[in-house]
């Protein structure tokens, strides 16, 4: 298993077929258990970051959590892209474990998506914020979320797309086999046009393909 600092080497040697740069999305997990038992994530990848020359706000690389407190930490310590990722329920631990009572439905109204541009750069949000799925199955209609994250100062990122017909919304699917194929395409066409900046695939390369096939 590669070293952070090797994956981000790698990266900074690399670029993609239309010679772009490779970017970087270290996601930091459980950042208020591991500052509880003393083995801090934020510093040591804000001193990796900086050894490899990836510490600016122009550098391909964009740090995400599921929690505020280490963004905010983050946001002191790094110029680098930092997104919080949002779920479709619960809450974020660090909120939690301090007896803060918002959930992650709090932070994506607009006072919330105000706050979180404070410390952040980008909301990252599960598919079904965005766009959520009818109980048949099928896509429902966007939500204001994008709007309003744009509002805010935010990008707005959605996740996860997977081609298979397991994850796909029923009307896109290509057969009653759950690990076929079905229309990914079709179904990133509709958050691109709900006016996400970004996604992110189990099949990059099929969802870059979707991408230019707009342009």
């Amino acid at each position: 298993m590669p070293t952070l600092d090797e994956v981000l080497d790698l990266a900074r040697h690399s670029e993609t077929c239309d010679g772009t740069p490779v970017g970087v999305a270290p996601e930091t997990k459980h950042p208020t258990y591991f500052d509880s038992v003393g083995l801090s994530l934020t510093e040591p990848l804000v001193e990796e970051l900086e050894a490899n020359g990836l510490d600016s706000r122009h550098a391909p690389v964009v740090v995400q959590s599921f929690e505020t407190t280490n963004l905010r930490e983050l946001d002191r310590l790094t110029d680098v892209r930092l997104a919080l990722n949002v779920s479709p329920s619960g809450a974020p631990y660090d909120l939690v474990a301090a007896g803060d009572p918002r959930t992650y439905a709090d932070l994506v109204t607009p006072r919330g998506l105000r706050d979180v541009a404070r410390y952040a750069d980008i909301a990252s949000l599960e598919k079904n914020v965005v766009v959520p799925r009818t109980e048949a199955g099928t896509l429902g209609e966007p939500t204001s979320v994008v709007r309003d994250a744009h509002r805010a100062g935010l990008d707005v990122y959605a996740w996860t797309f997977r081609a298979e017909n397991q994850f796909l919304p029923t009307e896109l699917r290509s057969s009653a086999d759950p690990n076929a194929h079905g229309d990914l395409a079709g179904e990133l066409d509709v958050f691109l046009d709900a006016g996400v900046d970004g996604v992110f695939s189990d099949q990059p390369g099929l969802a870059a393909a979707a991408v230019a096939a707009r342009d």
